[in-house]
């Protein structure tokens, strides 16, 4: 089975090469430390400090892999390579949303690989509902989105 592709910009690319070295250099050593202090409180069998301290290194393990593994199969979006006109992976768009009761907004997004996506930020992932229906639309397209609150139809403003 082949890998999945992570879509990324070139800042997503450069932020997960920054966590992975802090999660390496400064997290591991916190960790080292903190097992060894947690280990002096004597008996291992009884020791919850040192479990809670194993459990932590468990999970900072499980997210280098993670994070190596998105590093390995990273795939950097070249914005020369792209339609500048159509939504794609790192384009930023400005789109009219008119909901099932009438109620008619504005919103900004950018089309992030899922990675990157903070929907809170306004950065969406081009895997989330909105961002798959929006891909390859141009400016002045219509589409209509399923939602949890309802179907919302979005019209595409502009596209950069």
């Amino acid at each position: 089975m082949a890998e999945k592709a992570y879509y990324v910009t070139a800042d997503g690319l450069a932020a997960l090469e920054k966590e992975l070295e802090y999660l390496k250099v400064v997290r591991r050593k916190e960790m080292a430390e903190k097992i060894k202090e947690a280990r002096s409180f004597g008996d291992l069998s009884e020791n919850s400090e040192y479990d809670e301290a194993k459990n932590e290194q468990a999970i900072l393990e499980a997210r280098i892999a993670d994070v190596e593994t998105m590093l390995a199969s990273a795939v950097v979006v070249d914005e020369n390579e792209h339609d500048v006109d159509a939504i794609h992976i790192g384009s930023a768009v400005t789109v009219e949303m008119k909901r099932a009761d009438g109620s008619v907004s504005q919103k900004e997004y950018s089309i992030v690989g899922s990675n990157e996506a903070n929907p809170r930020a306004g950065r969406i992932s081009d895997e989330s509902a909105v961002g798959k229906a929006l891909m390859g639309k141009k400016a002045g397209d219509a589409v209509e989105v399923e939602t949890p609150a309802g179907p919302v139809m979005y019209t595409v403003l502009t596209v950069q």
